[in-house]
């Protein structure tokens, strides 16, 4: 316990910082509101009408499949680092979870989910 002493200092310290400039903000910052300052801001122009048809999401979709796939090298660093502990079994596990994430990288290179047209 006494070697996360010095961490636990650290988070007051840290909180202690991030409340005081919070609150020195609310005293010292301006105070006027307006009726046009409390509008909603869009791009410096106001909305003249409805959005026209449905936005694609494609790039969102393609990003979400980039993250799930990046994190399995989170998954891999830890393992790389302790291959010498964890012998065959550790080897036997992760080419199940490479597997795992295979399957599911062909499914969505089946189903068009990488393709941009």
């Amino acid at each position: 316990m006494a070697e996360y002493f010095f961490v636990f200092i650290f988070a007051i310290v840290a909180l202690g910082v991030i409340a005081g400039l919070l609150l020195l903000s609310s005293f010292l910052g301006p105070k006027n509101p307006n009726t046009e300052k409390d509008l909603p801001y869009e791009c410096g122009m106001l909305p003249s009408e409805e959005a026209k048809g449905r936005f694609p999401v494609r790039f969102a979709t393609i990003a979400m499949l980039f993250i799930i796939f990046d994190i399995e090298v989170v998954f891999m660093y830890p393992w790389a680092v302790a291959l010498d502990e964890l012998k065959i079994f550790g080897l036997i596990e992760m080419g199940i979870f490479i597997a795992i994430l295979a399957v599911a990288y062909i499914y969505i290179w089946g189903r068009g989910g990488l393709e941009w047209d």
